[in-house]
């Protein structure tokens, strides 16, 4: 488990991560949501153990990161832009983390370049930004580390080739425990492999919760009421968080569970009902309206 507890960091005038207090559990993919500059990045070199933190503290499977190889060991950070040896090959790589990490997989390393297509004697120089993504990737899946923490994992991927990336995390999590940490300014990325997220705003968190939880606890509702029943009536008894009428049409957005709904539905006149999936960007945005933000804004601009 990652506790990060009251983490703060200044650069400068600049307060980049603001009294952040999240935990992150084992065998789950946990994603941390913001635009640029909402803090992302210096937290995850933070929880890496790569800068130190003004105030707080973080502790990985309850050992401080900083200036800690026990725990450092534990975790293989992937950088936005990762950063690789000049003129090196990824078979330089990967004998370079052999090195480093006791568990690192060479014979597996070797068989996804091949599968992916990555030259193992080809220099790294040469490689578009998608593959040297998709390198830094395997070299972080093959170190065999408990925590996978990953800076906009998926940007500079085409759509076939994150759906073989997320493919072969949940491998590595079903067949070795991995915990993936992914940072990413769009929802609709993270929405299919995220268990948890966390959304951040100005260097804080603004809201964390767990996916399923909160999928389970809202819904999405369209409806048309007999001719004479007042909305007062028939809503009169819900937890309605939005609600929107377009013609007879209700779209509502209401919390409680499923089968409660539905239920409810039952016993008021309605000529039309149906209860409907929502995105995570629609869960967000309802979370997040009722606390006063616009999430268009802060994640979609």
């Amino acid at each position: 488990m990652i506790e990060v507890r009251d983490v703060s960091k200044c650069f400068e005038d600049i307060q980049a991560v603001d009294h952040v207090s999240i935990n992150i559990k084992e065998d789950s993919v946990f994603g941390l949501i913001g635009t640029n500059g909402a803090g992302k990045s210096t937290i995850l070199r933070m929880i890496s153990g790569v800068i130190r933190p003004d105030g707080g503290e973080i502790l990985i499977d309850g050992i401080p990161v900083f200036d800690h190889a026990e725990a450092k060991e534990r975790l293989f950070f992937i950088a936005d832009e990762p950063y690789f040896f000049a003129n090196s090959t990824p078979e330089d790589m990967g004998r370079y983390y052999s090195s480093i990490f006791s568990k690192f997989d060479l014979l597996h390393f070797h068989d996804y370049l091949e599968n992916f297509g990555l030259g193992k004697r080809r220099k790294i120089g040469t490689f578009s930004k998608g593959m040297k993504k998709q390198l830094a990737i395997l070299c972080g899946i093959c170190a065999k580390t408990k925590y996978l923490f990953c800076d906009e994992t998926f940007d500079g991927l085409d759509p076939v080739m994150r759906q073989g990336i997320k493919s072969l995390m949940a491998k590595e999590m079903d067949e070795r425990g991995m915990t993936p940490i992914i940072a990413s300014h769009n929802l609709r990325e993270l929405e299919d492999i995220c268990d948890h997220v966390g959304l951040l705003h100005k260097g804080g968190v603004l809201l964390s919760r767990d996916l399923e939880e909160m999928k389970c606890n809202i819904q999405k509702i369209q409806c048309v009421l007999e001719e004479g029943v007042s909305e007062e009536a028939a809503f009169g008894g819900l937890d309605v968080v939005k609600s929107e009428k377009r013609g007879s049409l209700y779209t509502l957005t209401v919390r409680g569970s499923r089968e409660a709904i539905i239920n409810y539905f039952g016993t008021i006149h309605t000529i039309f009902f149906e209860a409907l999936p929502l995105s995570l960007e629609e869960i967000f945005i309802s979370e997040t309206e009722v606390v006063g933000y616009d999430i268009k804004k802060i994640i979609l601009g």
